[in-house]
């Protein structure tokens, strides 16, 4: 089944620290607000994040012989609901906290953290809030083999599904099955991402906007849908375990602000806080 392929994809379990990165105000957002922002994944950083698993179906489809038509009119019909259909949210974490290229793409020069969690309480975070933890799938062999059992299960499931009629078509089935594939899709990443090593927290799909609490938040050229995932553990503190703080020309000074500032707020790092000691110079 279906469902059995999208929740084998949430049963691995993280055994190391998890790193988020941000800039310096997003951290102090953070802090006030005991929250993450999870961002409908069709807004996140990444170009054309669920188009992915729309490439992978039909390039795998191309191959069947068996169920060709239906398999054709599938992927039409989730390419355009991966664009207008039901939402999913999810934020970002790291296995390595001290990338360049993350230091690049998700912060200023001088203004980066990467937060660092352990991924054991991460992991009951997210079951707290209804989301899933997951580790994103890069290599090419694995997503073939995982796109392959998705299409067999669905030829599968059609023989046995009775809800078809002329007026509807494969309306009613498509939409069965809309939610597991929005998780699958989820931790499906292109290969040439896979020094990112990225773990997801996801929420469960949402279905009817207007009934759950959806947020907005100004992007860079559009408005970003988001969830707020709560961050507060039992003793009602952030779990920060490790801070990196990114290339900066003033890394002594920003350490020990850092440090004050989150001692301010009860905070203390069991690994501390670490400089990147990235020579990266913003031109």
């Amino acid at each position: 089944m279906l469902s059995q392929i999208a929740e084998s994809l949430y049963s691995d379990f993280p055994d190391e620290l998890l790193y988020h990165y941000t800039t310096i105000n997003g951290l102090r957002g953070i802090i006030k607000s005991h929250c993450l922002w999870a961002s409908d994944v069709r807004y996140m950083n990444d170009s054309a994040e669920l188009q992915y698993i729309v490439r992978l179906l039909r390039q795998r489809a191309d191959v069947y012989q068996r169920g060709r038509a239906f398999l054709d009119l599938f992927v039409d019909w989730i390419a355009n609901r991966i664009t207008n259909g039901h939402m999913i949210f999810a934020a970002s974490f790291r296995a390595n906290g001290n990338l360049l290229s993350q230091w690049r793409g998700y912060s200023q020069i001088g203004k980066g953290v990467s937060i660092g969690i352990k991924g054991k309480t991460l992991l009951t975070l997210a079951t707290q809030s209804n989301f899933q933890l997951g580790r994103c799938i890069y290599e090419e062999d694995r997503q073939i083999a995982l796109i392959d059992r998705v299409l067999d299960s669905l030829l599968n499931m059609i023989n046995d599904y009775r809800d078809i009629d002329a007026e509807s078509g494969y309306e009613n089935f498509f939409s069965v099955i809309e939610a597991d594939m929005l998780r699958i899709a989820a931790l499906l990443k292109h290969p040439s991402f896979a020094e990112e090593d990225e773990w997801r927290i996801v929420s469960a799909v949402v279905t009817d906007y207007l009934s759950s609490p959806v947020n907005f938040r100004e992007g860079t050229s559009m408005l970003i849908p988001y969830y707020e995932f709560p961050l507060l553990c039992g003793d009602k503190k952030i779990p920060i375990d490790h801070l990196y703080i990114g290339p900066t020309p003033n890394s002594s000074l920003s350490l020990n602000s850092m440090r004050l500032y989150l001692r301010n707020h009860g905070i203390e790092p069991i690994q501390g806080i670490s400089y990147c000691n990235i020579p990266y110079r913003n031109r």
